[in-house]
């Protein structure tokens, strides 16, 4: 019933940028506190950017600036947007809803040097 769909992931260049979706079905994401991890391989899986029910956002130090997290109400959907992107933000990118730990498949983002 419940279930968190990523897309937007793929290959691009260090500088470049990419926009990740995350939809959402069984409940609404204007009710809940939403994030996006990310996972590098053969590494711990860290939180990277997160936003409230009532809409505050808060970020990691290492993408501060350079990420955004958002929501679109309507359609259902949380948004990560990549900017300035480095080698070292690849990973598969995760979408996950607070309280009730659900989690998204992910989605594979690589940034080539």
């Amino acid at each position: 019933q419940v279930q968190l769909v990523e897309s937007g992931g793929g290959l691009v260049q260090a500088g470049g940028s990419l926009r990740l979706s995350c939809a959402a079905s069984g409940f609404r994401v204007v009710l809940n506190s939403m994030d996006w991890y990310r996972q590098a391989p053969g590494k711990q899986r860290e939180l990277v950017a997160g936003i409230s029910s009532g809409g505050i956002t808060n970020y990691a130090d290492s993408v501060k600036g350079r990420f955004t997290i958002s929501r679109d109400n309507a359609r259902n959907t949380i948004y990560l947007q990549l900017n300035s992107l480095k080698p070292e933000d690849t990973a598969v990118y995760y979408c996950h809803r607070l309280l009730y730990d659900n989690w998204g498949q992910g989605t594979q983002v690589t940034v080539s040097s």
